[in-house]
């Protein structure tokens, strides 16, 4: 399980026996996996100092805890089609999350163990605000991109009503710059095309002979070009309305379409080279670049792009860590670490504020086997430790759960000090 407990007992003869007693039965009955925490002797300061530092780092802990969800969720959105590769990015100073909590040691380099507390509780929380700034701001910066990235891409969806035509068309298609005529792109159904070939110079006068011709289809339809007069347009898309037809407006600019072309291609260089992660910047398929529903296939020019093909398979998809994962993976170590040390306070604070000075406690890491074995843990640790609130304790005890030299509780009671560590929701 990726769930922890940690908990402090005073270090004295009885409770230093109580703490073999709970891994003597914890063990015998595979409850959980015990292991010491060791917590550096702060500089406790005044008893109403410590009342203060208790709800400033219960305050703190919660936000470290809400900020490394949100980076590893980063990491998830930017890591796109390769999540099952999440896990080996979400590491603590090198190892895995389970490892450095199991093996936790005090970084006296970061956190001076020698400072006041206070000290110590305003480095961790000027660290964690700094790095928050920071997730803002890029996380920012990422969704901007990946949200003018998906609004390209839409316009290259869709049926020929819809999608944008700069893909499909070229200037060859048009005849240009004519005082007199233009060409119109007509949409017409499949099983209408000889209906079209043979009715289309009839529509209206002034029609071009032999002018028409099929550039692209998708499953319903063609786009057909035919060159008119322009003083014929409105009685021609009258006329082909009624026969079905449908003129779609279109103004082949060659500036727009070459500017709409170079700002797709740097969005996905800005991708490709500020944010890729290996294996998925520009994977096909990916939730950024969703396949194209609709295939429209261009006609009569081979060099002509596919219109169902989007730019990033035309892209070389280049392997390599962009620095927004970089930075993700190395912070979210930072915060996550942060949070552990936190953790390590609260420990500390709570364990002098209930059991005295001078200090002198024994702070133990439980990770439980198994969910179910929860209940069962918590009872035996309530009855271990029931002497620390005997009054408590008296109260809520329930003899009809039974271990062996053990009377249970049934009841969420914590006689001694406790905080609860889920790596469970970064899975």
């Amino acid at each position: 399980m990726s769930e922890f407990w940690l908990i402090s007992a005073p270090r004295d003869k009885e409770n230093l026996q109580a703490l073999e007693r709970m891994n003597t039965v914890t063990s015998k009955s595979n409850l959980s996996y015990n292991t010491k925490f060791t917590i550096p002797d702060f500089k406790v300061g005044t008893l109403d100092s410590l009342v203060g530092l208790s709800d400033e780092l219960a305050k703190l802990d919660i936000f470290a805890e809400s900020l490394i969800r949100r980076m590893a969720q980063s990491v998830v959105e930017v890591m796109e089609d390769s999540k099952g590769k999440v896990q080996e990015n979400l590491l603590a100073n090198g190892v895995d999350l389970t490892s450095f909590v199991t093996h936790f040691e005090w970084d006296v380099a970061k956190y001076p163990a020698k400072q006041p507390l206070v000290s110590v509780v305003d480095i961790l929380a000027k660290q964690l605000a700094q790095i928050e700034i920071d997730l803002k701001s890029r996380t920012a910066a990422y969704n901007t991109l990946k949200t003018n990235l998906e609004n390209l891409e839409k316009k290259s969806m869709g049926n020929l009503f819809t999608r944008t035509l700069s893909d499909i068309v070229s200037k060859e298609d048009f005849v240009l710059d004519s005082e007199y005529l233009i060409t119109l792109l007509v949409i017409v159904p499949k099983p209408s095309y000889v209906q079209w070939q043979k009715t289309y110079e009839s529509l209206s006068d002034m029609v071009v002979p032999r002018s028409t011709k099929l550039i692209a289809e998708d499953k319903e339809g063609g786009l057909f070009t035919v060159t008119l007069f322009r003083k014929v347009i409105d009685d021609f898309k009258t006329k082909a309305k009624e026969n079905k037809f449908t003129v779609r407006e279109f103004y082949y600019d060659e500036k727009e379409i070459k500017r709409e072309r170079e700002e797709m291609t740097r969005l996905l260089s800005d991708k490709k080279q500020q944010y890729q992660t290996s294996c998925v910047a520009l994977k096909k398929g990916s939730s950024t670049f969703p396949d194209h529903k609709v295939k429209v296939t261009p006609l009569g020019n081979p060099d002509r792009p596919a219109a169902g093909q989007s730019d990033r398979e035309r892209e070389n998809e280049g392997e390599g860590e962009g620095p927004l994962l970089r930075w993700l993976k190395v912070h979210f170590s930072e915060a996550f670490v942060a949070w552990i040390h936190l953790k390590a306070l609260r420990v500390f604070v709570e364990s002098v504020l209930r059991y005295g000075l001078p200090v002198n406690f024994q702070a133990v890491l439980l990770q439980p086997h198994k969910k179910s074995c929860t209940k069962r843990l918590r009872q035996v640790l309530n009855s271990v430790f029931r002497h620390l609130d005997e009054v408590a304790a008296a109260s809520i005890l329930d003899a009809s759960v039974e271990i062996p030299g053990l009377q249970l509780s049934n009841q969420d009671y914590f006689p001694y000090v406790y905080f609860h560590i889920d790596l469970s929701l970064l899975d």
